[in-house]
């Protein structure tokens, strides 16, 4: 079984070179979005679908807190800046929807500005989908306790020492308030335009398999993505109002 992933997940990183070699000549435009609780995988995720893709066409955007200047702007406005050019892929590593989690949970923005985030987000996607971009919303799901064994590691390992945020020591004592504000955006900005899918991240490689599948068959032409085998749907899904209650998403 060893061998044949490692098979499998060689022809998925040739299946992504040959999607983004089409993209360049057909000059189709894609954004994948990454969110998930803290040390949920993004990182290793993103690392291991640009492993062996061109610069110049992948960009991954891992915007810090905004300026004083930035939050007077309109809330999407320095997203925008990052959106694609013909023939790119660009993904965020956290994005606008920080309104919608750590902003809650922390009160980093008002009640105000959360609740017209939720309203406002729908068609900001549906705009983007109009305009030919390819979006794609991946939600990175993992159990607490293995949030806290990452966590863990996070702080004993020297490597791992630029991953260490201030927001750390909260993700735990906040566990249930993260759920609730994961809750209200998947329910509520999970649309037929632009819909969440949820990856049950708490095994590495199979979560980031999965991923790779689901892009391939999302961005790419039929020719290239109808290979990739389909996800194994006990790891990543299309999100729906009962996954929240069914055990399919972490308490």
């Amino acid at each position: 079984m060893g061998a044949d992933h490692e098979k499998e997940d060689h022809d998925l990183q040739v299946a992504l070179v040959r999607y983004q070699s089409w993209a360049a000549t057909s000059g189709s435009r894609a954004v994948v979005v990454f969110e998930g609780r803290d040390s949920a995988g993004k990182d290793g995720a993103i690392r291991t679908i640009t492993r062996h893709l061109a610069v110049r066409q992948t960009r991954v955007v891992a915007l810090p807190k905004p300026s004083a200047h930035e939050r007077s702007q309109w809330f999407f406005q320095r997203y925008v800046a990052h959106l694609p050019a013909a023939g790119e892929l660009v993904i965020f590593n956290r994005s606008w929807y920080n309104r919608a989690g750590v902003e809650v949970v922390n009160g980093f923005s008002t009640a105000e500005q959360q609740a017209r985030f939720l309203d406002e987000v729908p068609a900001f996607e549906a705009m983007l989908a109009a305009d030919g971009i390819n979006l794609v919303k991946v939600w990175l799901d993992i159990s607490r306790e293995e949030q806290a064994s990452r966590l863990d590691s996070r702080r004993s390992d020297p490597l791992k020492a630029l991953k260490v945020s201030a927001l750390d020591a909260v993700a735990q004592a906040k566990w249930d308030d993260y759920t609730a504000a994961r809750d209200t955006m998947l329910t509520r900005t999970s649309t037929p335009v632009a819909p969440w899918t949820c990856v049950r991240a708490d095994h590495k490689k199979r979560a980031r398999r999965a991923i790779i599948q689901h892009l391939l068959r999302e961005l790419a032409p039929s020719e290239i993505g109808a290979k990739a085998d389909a996800p194994d749907p006990d790891t990543l899904f299309t999100f729906e109002a009962s996954a929240i209650g069914d055990g399919r998403l972490e308490r």
